[in-house]
């Protein structure tokens, strides 16, 4: 009987001691869903969670370079607040659209009228992510960053032969011979041909020409330069394309002696609002909004890479470096 007794009892325990293992497990997994909120939304409650604190505010530009209401409204920010005392851009980009780094560039120009603003490359700072970076007061890289590809590009798909196999014919009635043009119904002929080329001619004089008024430095002393080339880290600085080969601590200790940034400032990850980071996201917040639709394309980016599904969305003059396989 005594024995059925203790049994019952070290039930009782062992249900006990179980229960209080869940309670403990819960709070946990709360506070570590909580710690990944705060994460995500370290951007938009800046002031709420560091207060007025000074800091040095570190900006990621990485994926496809895009036009962005929500990351320029967050420069402007970033430029008002008192308790930014400078700004680092830590870039790893191939680029974007020729347009989403004209407007990236002009709002860190601005910026930095306010503030000092260093870029830092990562693996690869290439086309508008290169433009970008010369809004900056000074430009790192590491020795094997890849840099450079200063230039446009104008790509469009033509389908007119896979579909004639088909037995698909593509009709069109249209004000002029150069409207719509490029087609991908129709092989471009001469005229349009020359169209397409002077709008590339042309982006290409305005690019070199932000690289003559930011770097001093003549685009067609640069070998390899007007023809879009890449460089390592070391060949840019060699050519005066960078300022100097380093990371993020070379920029700080260049803030502190060249800027008087005060010694040993905290440095504060900002990003947009919108922008949630439940390791998952990477990049994708700020383009893919909240809810469950957003979690799902920052999977699938993740999947078969962001440069590749965000290229599908791309259109017009591209400023982008990449290597195309067969």
């Amino acid at each position: 009987m005594a024995s059925e007794l203790d049994m019952v009892l070290d039930q009782r325990l062992l249900r006990r001691r179980l229960w209080r293992w869940r309670l403990i497990a819960g709070a946990l997994g709360l506070a570590v869903i909580f710690a990944l909120f705060s994460l995500g939304r370290r951007g938009e409650d800046h002031q709420g969670m560091f207060g007025a604190r000074s800091h040095i505010a570190r900006m990621d530009i990485t994926g496809l370079i895009t036009e962005n209401r929500e990351q320029i409204a967050f420069i402007k920010k970033l430029g008002d607040d008192a308790a930014v005392k400078a700004v680092i851009l830590a870039v790893d980009s191939p680029g974007g659209t020729t347009t989403g780094g004209e407007v990236l560039y002009g709002a860190l120009l601005d910026l930095a009228k306010k503030k000092p603003v260093v870029a830092v490359g990562g693996t690869i700072a290439t086309s508008a992510a290169y433009m970008i970076s010369l809004a900056a007061d000074r430009i790192f890289v590491h020795g094997n960053t890849i840099t450079g590809s200063v230039g446009v590009i104008f790509q469009y798909p033509q389908v007119d032969e896979g579909l004639a196999k088909l037995g698909i014919k593509m009709h069109e009635i249209k004000s002029g011979p150069l409207k719509a043009v490029p087609s991908m119904f129709e092989p471009l002929d001469d005229q349009g041909k020359a169209l397409a080329e002077g709008m590339v001619k042309e982006g290409q004089v305005w690019f070199q020409g932000l690289v003559t008024a930011r770097r001093h430095i003549t685009p067609s002393a640069i070998p390899g330069l007007e023809a879009g080339s890449i460089y390592s880290g070391r060949q840019a600085l060699t050519y005066k394309l960078v300022d100097e080969i380093g990371g993020e601590d070379e920029a700080i200790a260049w803030l502190e002696k060249d800027k008087g940034i005060a010694p040993k400032l905290p440095v504060f990850d900002r990003r947009p609002p919108h922008s949630r980071y439940w390791g998952l996201m990477g990049e994708a917040g700020a383009e893919s909004g909240d809810g469950l639709g957003g979690y799902l394309q920052a999977l699938i980016e993740r999947m078969i890479g962001s440069s590749d599904l965000a290229r599908l969305r791309l259109d017009g003059l591209l400023s982008v470096w990449h290597v195309e396989t067969n």
